[in-house]
């Protein structure tokens, strides 16, 4: 199944985001730390790349992620040109409160009251952007919530003289191009669940678990994963948590085991899991170039033979 997710006030939020990163100075990208760069947005570097701001990426969440991979990604970003990168947790207000240090490294030319520095919060829903806002300010000035797009209009605010911050909506893009891009994002509950088929993405989740993170489906769950498979596991949890449809003769729930999975991950009380790493989103992107490689290839000989 392809999961594509783009409400109608997404059209009006991406209008508003390119007029307003005509006049601000870094663009601060929030990230799940857990999927940095299948849940980073295009359109957001389509619009850096066009008006050459400069972006802190913020690997937020990262409580949740795990720690190597963490770092793998810090590296890998530090190495992009007008990037910096940085994992936090948006609930801590100490290590958020490094973020607008950081961002006048990228614009050293902003730091008086007369040419102040102009912050933009951008990134995919459920993210934590208001999150962010709320420890940047030191009171709650952007709601949050557990569903995805809650914030859907844009608000500045004066950090101080020398410093103002822009909170935008989140905001995904059109067409998810790669299909686990889709999953990664619907497990980590960045679309919302009119899109997706539960039981296919804590399928998919179990499957990167059991390629990456075996010991901690057996803690959680005590199941052995000899011989197991994606939706053997998911059968697994259904059997140890007792997840049975009412009045079908001990038939397994699979769309309440789906939930339970995916609600043990999004809150980390499986572990501290990433989805990604900068090796496989380079396997995946070259198989990806291989199979379209192919795909015009034949097109191309069938073309000719007709």
């Amino acid at each position: 199944m392809s999961i594509q997710w783009f409400p109608g006030h997404m059209t009006s939020a991406r209008k508003k985001a390119a007029e307003t990163m005509a006049n601000i100075d870094v663009v601060i990208e929030v990230l799940d730390a857990r999927l940095p760069e299948a849940g980073s947005n295009p359109l957001v570097h389509e619009l850096r790349a066009f008006r050459q701001r400069p972006c802190l990426k913020v690997l937020n969440k990262s409580d949740l992620a795990d720690p190597l991979v963490t770092k793998a990604w810090i590296d890998y970003f530090n190495s992009l040109k007008g990037v910096k990168a940085v994992a936090l947790s948006a609930k801590k207000v100490g290590e958020v409160a490094r973020l607008p240090s950081l961002c006048q490294s990228l614009a050293p030319h902003r730091d008086d009251n007369f040419k102040p520095l102009r912050m933009m919060i951008m990134g995919i829903p459920n993210v934590g952007k208001s999150t962010l806002m709320n420890a940047l300010v030191k009171r709650k000035v952007a709601a949050v919530g557990d569903e995805p797009a809650i914030t859907k209009s844009q608000q500045s605010i004066n950090l101080s003289p020398r410093q103002i911050l822009v909170d935008t909506p989140g905001l995904m893009w059109p067409k998810i191009e790669h299909d686990s891009d889709g999953y990664m994002l619907a497990a980590s509950h960045a679309i919302g669940r009119n899109a997706v088929l539960e039981e296919e993405v804590a399928i998919f989740l179990a499957g990167i678990l059991l390629e990456r993170y075996g010991d901690l489906i057996t803690a959680r769950y005590g199941l052995s994963l000899q011989g197991l498979d994606a939706a053997g596991v998911l059968e697994g949890v259904a059997r140890k948590r007792g997840c049975l449809l009412k009045g079908r003769a001990g038939e397994l729930d699979l769309e309440r085991a789906a939930m339970l999975l995916l609600t043990d991950y999004r809150g980390g009380t499986l572990g501290r899991i990433s989805l990604e790493t900068p090796e496989s989103r380079r396997a995946m992107l070259d198989s990806a170039a291989a199979r379209l490689a192919a795909a015009q290839a034949a097109a191309q000989t069938e073309t000719k033979s007709l």
